[in-house]
């Protein structure tokens, strides 16, 4: 049986699937999304962002881990479709052959593809490619490690993650 499209997802359900909030969540809307397939994702890029104060003053740029975090964002949603992944959070297990293509700045689109390539057991990999008008502006791929909330004694709990004892005294 084949995986239906999604349709678009807005920020507040990109919530519900990552762990991320402001300043750090780079990930605006979903507007594609074959489950355990394919996602694009879209990052409004905004001269109000935290680190263009920064970086570089008088030349604002976003920085290229901030790109790639984007991208890592946007692979995250992805995983979290996939079956099994259920009450677990993706962490960076790798970046490969990650190349940067050229700047990103404020005004700019970055849309982001990911494709999963391959799952086994808690690993899996992405090929992600991000573009502002349709130009690559960085591509790679990121390997990913799934952990159990249980595990690590967290719960999501008001759109946080929160040790299992501090959710608990909040359902009081």
């Amino acid at each position: 049986m084949e995986q239906q499209s999604t349709g678009p997802l807005d920020v507040t359900q990109i919530m519900t699937r990552l762990p991320h909030r402001y300043p750090f969540l780079l990930v605006d809307r979903i507007l594609q999304l074959e489950p355990g397939k394919r996602i694009v994702g879209v990052k409004n890029v905004s001269i109000n962002e935290p680190f263009f104060a920064g970086h570089f003053p008088g030349h604002p740029v976003m920085p290229g881990v901030l790109i790639v975090e984007a991208m890592a964002q946007v692979g995250g949603v992805l995983v979290s479709f996939v079956p099994g992944t259920e009450g677990r959070i993706a962490y960076f297990a790798g970046i490969d052959r990650v190349r940067f293509r050229r700047p990103v700045r404020p005004g700019d689109q970055l849309v982001t593809e990911a494709t999963l390539l391959r799952t086994r057991g808690r690993f899996g990999k992405v090929s992600v490619t991000s573009r502002v008008d349709g130009a690559v502006v960085a591509d790679g791929e990121l390997t990913y490690s799934m952990a159990s909330l249980e595990e690590m004694d967290l719960i999501l709990a008001g759109g946080k993650l929160v040790s299992r004892e501090e959710g608990a005294g909040e359902r009081r």
